[in-house]
């Protein structure tokens, strides 16, 4: 009995530290640029205002659209509890607001998970691949590329920091979310 407890234990700690690793290694890819599109994946907002973490990835996207005028940009997410508009209306007004054109903005507003926000956005592409790069809090991008292989994108990402006061707390449940998705998400 200790000996199955112990590779147990064993099987957890090394499934926690490849998966970390994982996690990790994605956070740290650059994208080429001029990509076909960049995809930016919502996140959550407070009535209209966007959470530190939707913040930080619209100011990385703005960073990659502003160096590469001819991306077109989806901005992905629908309306959860306590939002007043959806999270694309939010990320598209950002956009405007810095300069970005209308007619390089995409709005998918139907999505309410990683996997819609996807799988919606590649019905928005249509079926012919398209050079992606998609952008997502950095503990997010392995689970998101993850997804993104399962919907048929070959994807690039472009991490945004994750705040401080809640890393602890948001890398602990992905790697959580991780492996319940690689068990169960087929």
């Amino acid at each position: 009995m200790k000996k199955w407890f112990s590779i147990v234990i064993f099987i957890c700690c090394f499934s926690f530290v490849v998966i970390h690793l994982s996690i990790v290694n994605a956070g740290k890819k650059s994208p080429e640029p001029n990509a076909d599109y960049l995809v930016v994946l919502g996140a959550k907002l407070d009535g209209e205002q966007m959470s530190l973490s939707l913040l930080y990835r619209m100011n990385a996207a703005f960073t990659y659209l502003e160096a590469n005028p001819n991306t077109k940009v989806i901005v992905s997410g629908g309306k959860g509890a306590g939002e007043i508009i959806t999270e694309a209306e939010a990320m598209a007004r950002f956009l405007e607001d810095n300069g970005i054109e209308k007619n390089r903005i995409i709005k998918e507003e139907s999505s309410t998970s990683t996997y819609e926000n996807l799988l919606f956005t590649k019905q928005l592409i249509g079926g012919k691949q398209k050079d992606i790069v998609i952008v997502s809090s950095d503990f997010h991008l392995f689970r998101a590329g993850i997804i993104a292989k399962r919907v048929g994108f070959e994807p690039q990402f472009l991490a945004a920091p994750t705040p401080e006061i809640v890393k602890i707390k948001l890398w602990l449940r992905e790697y959580a979310v991780v492996v319940k998705s690689l068990l169960l998400d087929w």
